[in-house]
């Protein structure tokens, strides 16, 4: 797990962020499959004799889902969508609760047989949480560990004691320095030691505080506890195996012998005997009684990363990066390879006869395992002794004697949808090319969120250049696929910078010179679910111009910038065009966060209305109610306009003009023609492609629009001479911006220079 930064609150830049990003998650169309590496399982047993069995799987792609088990099959029955980044690790406490961790930090707990909903978020770590661990009899206590070093131990049933209902926060959040309710108990500190020994005081609403286990220098990335939550042991890149009493957060011993990071960690039931899988390719097991180790396996080539036992704790199933999966006899030292598959194996999990294998892959399979009687596999032949030195199996595969696996084929398998690993902002700012792990190339149009083409497996560089268009628009977002699908960030005020006209993007009912904010439009698109349901809330606050806003928060913000724009075109309409209209079945997720809270991940139609700036960025809610945008950068392009050497034409300027970027060539035709034929333009006609001359003069140019040249032609306009724009002696298409005149045809950072001929004989 290699640090990456989270989907929430950095994305590509190590600058400090003044404003909070909106991010939203393109969902696949099929939102009852993973689309990313399952990193881990948990399976739940029904207490009742017909009741149904179920698996839960966490995913890279930020979310967990649970399963419905039928002999050969598995249903999709709810999707637990709450971190805004890698799900990294699931344990079930007592009979349901479910309790997951992330690499946003987090932990999460949600009712196992509940719709999805998170019951309550738990902020204690620092940096990525890695693992958790869960005491099978004592059903309220669950250990985490993490990136630097952080172990902590919960008491589940105490950290989500629900709030008081006057709870003002979205999700009910145990969190450094909020209080979740109005009347939150005093707030207790905890002091932990991260791995610079530096000391951090951390806080936790309604007085609860987790146990620190303090002594970890490094990361941990596995941690494992004995049947009663009397014991737990942790590893990590400190390559020792760590022992706790989870009780008090005291350790009690530290054994030694692997020589790499230690992965995957076991206890048996009762605590005595410990399993260890570790990057150096070995499995270890541990005598905690006598504080050594008994045996070491080389049964794998490369990590083991998944270790699982069956109840007796005399065979271990282990799986790693070298694909395979193996069943190894404890006492005796026989291994078997049960399977190869096509991905690194990432977690296992024992069910009755059978074993579910995780791996980077999206999907999930089913493997016979004999957990009752393994010895059954074993009857079946090609077994091989596990050496105790690691080099002895790498030896034994360079000489090319590699087991032939037991199965050849899963029982069955949950698919997933393959992940997004290449992705191609195009040129018109609205169009993403994605590549996914299947070979299968994509058109995205990510202000509607959807697939606009399906190529096939082609290649991406040969599409890439056929779609190349010469046009230049601001980057207006930006896009990862570590969550395995399109994620797009909008980060103020950069967001706003695109403009395009509504012609260009077939708005129809709306002047086709009407200029159109790319991110606006989108933000607008993609809250008119919470809009719809924010107005038909009982007492919401609505003005003549729509909705306001009722924090001081905001008030306060706005006065303090020097200057806001009011989108004077827009005239505050809240109609979503079709261009920025997002599907209603496979809906975006929004990750955000607003001034309390932290980051939270939510579909646009999960919105219920009352989320306001306590959730979202202030400058999100400005532009959607209020139809603020924040200052910009200069969305003028200028320029001068000179006769063509040689020409005869007269000179009609000699001062710089200004213009919109997204102004026409055939508008500074037009303001041309206008120029030779009249002595001045003609006023009032479209103010939109306003040009002013820069060196002082007060005179405002307005571009004629094509409009007027199309009925009752005045006299003037029958001599209308045909002019030809160019630009470093090239003659420029009449549909050429100037921002793309500027970037594919000047090339200088030079204020551009155009000229103008006249065409004769026409």
């Amino acid at each position: 797990m290699h640090r990456v930064g989270s989907a929430g609150n950095n994305g590509n830049s190590n600058r400090p962020r003044k404003e909070k990003r909106l991010t939203y998650v393109l969902n696949a169309t099929d939102d009852t499959k993973h689309c990313a590496g399952i990193n881990c399982l948990a399976a739940l047993k029904s207490s009742v004799s017909d009741g149904c069995n179920y698996l839960f799987t966490g995913s890279r792609d930020g979310t967990l889902k649970r399963w419905a088990l039928g002999e050969d099959a598995a249903t999709c029955s709810a999707t637990f969508e709450s971190h805004v980044d890698w799900v990294n690790d699931t344990v079930i406490a007592g009979d349901n609760t479910l309790v997951s961790c992330s690499s946003d930090t987090t932990l999460k707990t949600y009712n196992c047989l509940s719709d999805g909903t998170c019951t309550r978020t738990l902020r204690q770590h620092s940096d990525y949480v890695t693992c958790l661990a869960a005491a099978e009899k004592n059903s309220n206590v669950v250990a985490s560990g993490g990136l630097g070093g952080e172990v902590f131990v919960w008491d589940i049933e105490a950290a989500v004691i629900p709030l008081s209902k006057s709870s003002d926060v979205m999700e009910d959040d145990c969190s450094n320095g909020i209080n979740g309710s109005a009347n939150s108990l005093p707030i207790s500190s905890l002091r932990t030691v991260s791995s610079s020994n530096s000391i951090t005081a951390t806080t936790q609403c309604h007085g609860y505080v987790p146990i620190a286990a303090k002594g970890h220098k490094e990361s941990v990335y596995a941690l494992a506890m004995n049947d009663s939550g009397t014991l737990l042991v942790s590893g990590g890149t400190e390559k020792v195996v760590r022992v706790w009493d989870p009780r008090t957060g005291s350790k009690t011993m530290k054994l030694r012998g692997h020589t790499d990071n230690i992965r995957a960690l076991l206890l048996d039931s009762t605590g005595r005997y410990c399993l260890s899988g570790s990057s150096d390719s070995m499995i270890r097991l541990w005598d905690l009684g006598q504080q050594r180790c008994l045996h070491s396996y080389a049964v794998h080539t490369d990590s083991v990363w998944a270790l699982a036992s069956t109840p007796t704790f005399s065979h271990v199933y282990s799986g790693g990066r070298d694909h395979s999966l193996y069943l190894t006899d404890l006492t005796t030292r026989e291994s078997l390879l049960l399977c190869t598959k096509e991905h690194p194996i990432l977690q296992l999990a024992l069910h009755d006869d059978s074993i579910w294998v995780a791996t980077t892959d999206s999907s999930v399979h089913r493997w016979p395992a004999e957990g009752r009687n393994p010895q059954k596999v074993f009857q079946r032949g090609g077994s091989f002794l596990a050496g105790n030195l690691s080099f002895s199996r790498a030896r034994v595969s360079l000489e090319g004697s590699i087991p032939a696996p037991v199965y050849k084929e899963p029982i069955f398998t949950i698919p997933g949808t393959p992940a997004i690993v290449q992705h191609e902002i195009l040129n018109n700012r609205r169009h993403v090319l994605t590549k996914d792990t299947a070979g299968s190339v994509k058109l995205w149009e990510i202000t509607r969120g959807v697939v606009i083409e399906d190529y096939g497996q082609v290649s991406f560089d040969e599409k890439k250049e056929q779609l190349l268009e010469t046009v230049s628009i601001p980057a207006w977002f930006s896009v990862d696929t570590r969550l395995g699908s399109l994620s797009v960030h909008l980060d103020t005020p950069q967001c706003f910078s695109a403009e395009m006209y509504s012609a260009d993007l077939n708005i129809t009912g709306k002047p086709e010179d009407d200029k159109v904010n790319l991110a606006r439009e989108t933000l607008k698109g993609l809250l008119a679910h919470w809009m719809r349901k924010r107005r038909q809330r009982p007492g919401s606050k609505a003005s003549a111009n729509g909705d306001v806003l009722s924090g001081k928060d905001i008030t306060a913000r706005n006065l303090a910038l020097s200057r806001i724009e009011v989108d004077g075109n827009a005239e505050n309409d809240s109609m979503v065009y079709p261009p920025f209209e997002f599907s209603t079945v496979s809906p975006p997720s929004i990750i955000t966060e607003g001034s309390q809270g932290g980051p939270w991940r939510k579909k646009i139609t999960d919105l219920d209305g009352t989320e306001d700036e306590k959730h979202f960025p202030w400058w999100v809610l400005d532009c959607v109610l209020n139809n603020r945008l924040p200052p910009r950068e200069n969305t003028k392009c200028s320029f001068f306009l000179h006769p063509c050497e040689g020409s005869a034409v007269q000179i009609l300027t000699q001062g710089k003009l200004s213009a919109p970027r997204i102004l026409r060539i055939h508008k500074v035709v037009n303001y041309v023609v206008e120029k030779m034929v009249l002595d001045k333009p003609i006023d009032g006609v479209n103010t939109d492609g306003t040009f002013s001359p820069g060196l002082g003069g007060q005179l405002q140019h307005s571009a004629v629009g094509d409009g007027s040249f199309r009925s009752g032609l005045k006299p003037w306009q029958k001599l209308r001479p045909n002019i030809e724009i160019l630009c470093n002696n090239q003659l420029l298409s009449p549909d050429m911006s100037l921002a793309t005149v500027r970037a594919y045809i000047w090339k200088k950072p030079e204020d551009l220079i155009l000229n103008y001929r006249v065409i004769q004989g026409r």
